[in-house]
């Protein structure tokens, strides 16, 4: 089951989180409300694990059983070669930064397990931490509990949700958390642990969706969900980033997947829907390539204004990521998946 019209929503989510690291000199943050938006737009790699969850249960659904080896080299092949040429990209311009330590734990995608490592190298990576960890446990998940249908995971996924959002707003008022750039910090959003319930809420609402799929038109409900995610993120300062947009974000998932409206027609336009497919790339490179831009523009000695300057680097950034596709990541996805293992 493909489902065209989600495939681009990923990149509205990069576009955000790309936004919200680039200089908050931006003409956007000068907007009232609007830069709430991207003052909070960490919110969208919750919006990514929630959708992996739901797209691992519509890639296996059929399956009776998921093979370990190969799910976990499949998985490797399609996020591993950019993460790690990301970190190289990263090195060019911050080679001091070059430690056989970092790289090892960035190298074993581990960083984010460890509060105070996970923002050293090629901060967006810090995610990779945390799909390992979901990609670790899925076929354990899918075979013993979604499989034979044990309806035991929807009470943990469910309590599990509820214990981290207490968790997560309880954590900072009583006194533990110690600010940005501090090892309480990476703990409370870094961390793992706290990000797997967004990955069984994404795997729970992808079962709901193939037990109940039906094609409609949803476009108003779309409209009406996407609008109170934006009104919710400018208006109301609540704690987004360990799954509580949930509530929202599920929702949006299963009525972009079931519509056949307008709004999914124009998100399954060829040119948006590769937008899409490029995302991973824009997300895991873009930081690397925004200091390289930036290196380039010192080094030809530009003055631009810093609204220049991003609309210069959106267009490398979307170039580069268009490259990494074609040239790296499809390849090495095709590569690496031929891989067998023989079994004695």
């Amino acid at each position: 089951m493909k489902i065209s019209q989600i495939t681009f929503t990923r990149f509205i989510a990069a576009m955000a989180i790309v936004i919200s690291h680039f200089n908050k000199d931006l003409f956007l943050y000068k907007i009232d409300y609007i830069s709430n938006l991207f003052l909070r737009a960490n919110v969208g790699v919750s919006y990514f694990f929630i959708l992996s969850g739901f797209i691992m249960i519509i890639a296996y659904h059929k399956k009776d059983k998921i093979d370990y080896l190969e799910f976990y080299k499949n998985r490797f092949a399609r996020i591993y070669p950019l993460y790690m040429l990301g970190l190289l990209l990263y090195f060019m311009t911050r080679y001091e930064m070059f430690d056989w330590y970092k790289l090892v734990l960035y190298g074993l995608g581990i960083q984010s397990w460890i509060p105070g490592e996970a923002m050293i190298l090629n901060f967006p990576g810090w995610s990779i931490s945390v799909e390992f960890f979901f990609y670790l446990l899925f076929p354990f998940l899918y075979n013993y509990f979604y499989a034979k249908k044990n309806k035991m995971i929807w009470v943990f996924a469910i309590g599990l949700w509820l214990i981290t959002q207490v968790f997560s707003n309880l954590y900072p008022v009583y006194g533990a958390y110690e600010g940005p750039h501090t090892k309480s910090h990476e703990f409370l959003y870094y961390f793992p642990f706290w990000h797997l319930n967004e990955f069984l809420i994404g795997n729970l609402a992808g079962i709901f969706f193939v037990r109940n799929y039906k094609q409609k038109n949803y476009d108003r409900q779309v409209i009406a969900v996407f609008l109170l995610i934006l009104v919710s993120l400018m208006f109301v300062p609540l704690f987004y980033h360990n799954g509580l947009m949930a509530l929202l974000f599920v929702p949006a998932i299963l009525l972009i997947s079931a519509n056949n409206g307008r709004v999914s027609k124009f998100f399954s336009l060829k040119p948006l829907e590769y937008l899409g497919e490029i995302s991973y790339g824009i997300y895991i490179t873009h930081i690397p390539v925004l200091y390289l831009v930036r290196e380039f523009l010192k080094w030809q000695e530009c003055t631009f204004s810093i609204d220049i300057v991003f609309v210069i680097y959106i267009i490398v950034m979307l170039l580069s990521s268009a490259i990494f596709y074609q040239c790296i990541e499809k390849p090495m996805r095709n590569l690496l998946r031929r891989i067998h293992f023989s079994r004695q």
